[in-house]
């Protein structure tokens, strides 16, 4: 074939900014619906008849789900293209959110939400297609950008959950995501070609069944414990089988041809590290998203602090923290250039611990609390995007959807096992009426600071810039990916974007 036909039978590609406005309205949309449900938890749970405890498989249901399903489309992807897995994580996301749309029951809810965790697949597939279809020098920003947009949006959704319920009905929590879905779903048929870069071989189902097993054990275990108690035997024995079946899952992955999850990829240096941070501020972030605002809720008349907040207001105090996430995050590509991914994700995990510290000692006026939030969202919006820029950077681009993936669930791991962990301080000792006592917050930010300064620990053991890529290792085939790395590590500086 000669070099005119190649050229003329080569998809044609539309510009990479239009490709990444189609991607994030998909995973926009996705990031919303982690955390739109969280404040209005008590409006679902009087509107089904269904009880505290069973309401909250609202949230179990989607976290267990996207944490089994987000690795595994990643892989597909890899496998069978990204744009076609993309488009099949909006369709089933899409398909979600109308059974919980139109869900007069809690189990049609739970069913809707299970569906929906497919959507998680949608970050990692992203950050792949923007790997294939962006100029090198343009990857690290959009990855940034990408990464800081599914923080900010699962901090907007507790923003905006109170005025659409006050405004039209908790319905709609699902019916306005489904409209961008849609768009998001059709333009990425129609902008996005599918690209060569694939990985051969097949999904390993006895490993993928191993990973959903553990996962869903741990996730339950973690999630239920302030309800059944840590003690409880129900609570153990479920920690400790997920435990067991990672192990198992484990060593299967290591022996398997056709690995779900390839473990020599797992331990290289900037992958574990990184995996290892996003666990820790996984812990620290969702809790927040959590409790904070039943904090601002709290009337000071009956408890003797919070705000007597409505769940609106509370929502607008969390606002500093969304719009800090997406600038800073949007400003990691440039900052990773000047000063190199790693000090961001030591800087980030700074800017979090002074945050939770501000929290835990002065909630008591509004002004520390929007200081508090402001500072979390620069260091949350600089750690997040630094560090998909470090694992996409790390991994050859036929592992990007899984290592992002992985990553990605990681942190879910993260904040299940915080919220589960700041439930459990938050409430013991309640009050006579029944509320949590200001000393269960002080103690459940303290800890979720001390998560933090962990954070900033292990990212120190993430490796220098010149170790992500070094000459001696590089091949012909290899040498636009080592380019890419220095660019994401911040050693590589191409033309700054218009």
């Amino acid at each position: 074939m000669t070099p005119t036909t190649a050229h003329t039978d080569a998809p044609k590609r539309v510009h990479y900014q239009v490709t990444f406005y189609v991607l994030a309205a998909g995973v926009g949309a996705y990031a919303l619906l982690q955390s739109l449900v969280t404040p209005v938890l008590p409006t679902i749970q009087a509107a089904l008849h269904t009880s505290q405890t069973n309401v909250t498989w609202v949230l179990t249901a989607y976290l267990l789900s996207a944490s089994i399903l987000t690795p595994i489309l990643g892989r597909l992807g890899d496998m069978f293209g990204k744009e076609r897995m993309f488009v099949i994580a909006m369709v089933l996301l899409g398909v979600g959110c109308l059974l919980s749309a139109v869900a007069h029951s809690l189990g049609l809810m739970i069913v809707g939400r299970l569906i929906q965790g497919a959507g998680g697949g949608a970050m990692p597939l992203a950050f792949g297609i923007i790997r294939d279809e962006f100029p090198a020098e343009k990857v690290a920003g959009a990855v940034g950008s990408m990464a800081a947009l599914v923080a900010a949006g699962a901090g907007l959704g507790v923003v905006l959950a109170g005025p659409i319920v006050d405004g039209l009905s908790y319905h709609w929590l699902f019916w306005l995501p489904l409209v961008v879905i849609v768009i998001a779903a059709v333009a990425a048929h129609l902008v996005i070609p599918e690209t060569a870069n694939r990985t051969p071989g097949k999904i390993n189902w006895f490993t993928a069944t191993l990973m959903s097993l553990w996962l869903a054990a741990l996730l339950l275990g973690v999630s239920e414990a302030s309800d059944w108690g840590w003690g409880s035997p129900k609570t153990i024995g479920l920690i400790l089988l997920g435990l067991v079946l990672c192990g198992v899952w484990i060593a299967a992955e290591a022996r398997s041809d056709n690995p779900l999850i390839d473990m020599k990829m797992m331990k290289i240096r900037a992958v574990w590290t990184n995996n290892l941070v996003a666990a820790l501020f996984g812990f620290g972030m969702y809790a927040v998203f959590a409790f904070l605002p039943e904090l601002l809720q709290t009337k000071p008349e009956v408890a003797g602090y919070g705000f007597g907040a409505t769940i609106t207001e509370s929502g607008l105090m969390l606002l500093p923290m969304t719009v800090a996430m997406f600038i800073f995050g949007n400003m990691t590509g440039k900052l990773s250039a000047r000063f190199g991914s790693k000090a961001l994700v030591i800087g980030g995990s700074a800017l979090g611990v002074v945050a939770l510290l501000l929290l835990t000692f002065e909630h008591d006026h509004r002004g520390p609390i929007y200081v508090s939030m402001a500072l979390m969202g620069v260091g949350f919006g600089l750690a997040f995007s630094a560090m998909s820029n470090l694992i996409v950077a790390a991994v050859s681009p036929q592992q990007t959807g899984v290592a992002s993936g992985m990553n990605a669930n990681i942190r879910t791991i993260g904040g299940a096992l915080g919220a589960a962990l700041t439930g459990t301080v938050v409430t013991s000792g309640a009050s006579a009426s029944g509320l949590p006592k200001e000393a269960g917050y002080n103690h459940g930010f303290l800890m979720l600071s001390i998560a933090l300064i962990l954070a900033a620990l292990a990212a120190l053991a993430i490796p220098a810039a010149e170790k992500l890529a070094a000459p001696h290792d590089i091949t012909p085939e290899e040498l636009p990916h080592a380019e890419l790395a220095l660019v994401a590590a911040g050693t590589l500086v191409g033309d700054d974007p218009e």
